[in-house]
């Protein structure tokens, strides 16, 4: 191999780059379901709204957006996928169903996401300025570094604060053009703004994230950490033993 063939250290630095970007990419579909999670979100709204847009029947769109949730589930079931966010679905619909049932009104089967997404974006923000961003404890998990981030890698904590900031801003934001639609817009044009909203911010949101951790320094690896540990340990001890028999 010539010099010119051998790695220099900034095609070290691209490849680690590249890696760090893959492994974000990877943790980020893993941990927000990917395409298919964004398919099972948006679906039942969509089914809800456009059956409530042709014959006004509150019973039937909610029908339709339960079952429909229920089939989500039961294919991931068959598929034996991750089912966590179909199920998570599923509850958010039938809490939907029970409001509008309960009022009426078919708006109401958008009130609790709203609910839960300004309960959301309030925790995001409260979370960052505490200085443990929800983020960070969602995905570190996702990344094997756990807890790691908060006092042995001020970079990862720092794009972890950073992109709680934009989760939580942006899905305010999102909350300011519904919750004024929710009191003065009619049930159908306020349904379908709302299912217009539904990937967008959730897709600008991850987009950012994506930005600051693939800048951000690498995970640590608590999990190798632990296993290297109780290798070294066994090791030792293994050692000890060796020692300790007498010579024959």
């Amino acid at each position: 191999m010539t010099s010119l063939d051998k790695p220099t250290s900034t095609d070290r630095g691209d490849q680690d780059a590249r890696a760090s970007k893959e492994a974000t990419e990877a943790a980020l579909f893993e941990a927000f379901g990917g395409l298919r999670g964004m398919v099972e979100t948006v679906v039942p709204g969509l089914l809800f709204v456009t059956i409530f847009t042709i014959n006004k029947n509150l019973y039937a769109s909610a029908i339709a957006a339960v079952a429909v949730s229920l089939v989500l589930v039961v294919v991931r079931l068959i598929r034996r996928d991750t089912v966590k966010h179909a199920f998570s679905g599923v509850f958010g619909v039938g809490f939907g169903v029970v409001f509008a049932m309960m009022t009426g009104n078919a708006k109401d089967f958008y009130l609790p996401g709203m609910l839960y997404t300004l309960a959301l974006a309030l925790a995001y923000i409260v979370t960052a300025m505490a200085g443990v961003p929800l983020i960070g404890l969602i995905l570190g998990p996702v990344f094997k570094e756990n807890l790691s981030w908060r006092t042995r890698n001020p970079g990862r904590k720092k794009a972890y604060t950073k992109a709680s900031w934009a989760w939580g801003l942006i899905l305010l934001g999102k909350c300011a053009i519904l919750f004024p639609l929710y009191f003065w817009a009619d049930p159908t044009r306020f349904g379908w703004v709302s299912v217009a909203l539904k990937i967008p911010p959730f897709l600008l949101a991850v987009y950012l994230t994506w930005l600051f951790l693939a800048k951000a320094p690498p995970p640590i690896d608590v999990f190798a950490e632990m296993e290297a540990e109780e290798r070294a340990e066994k090791a030792r001890k293994e050692a000890a033993a060796a020692e300790s028999r007498p010579e024959v």
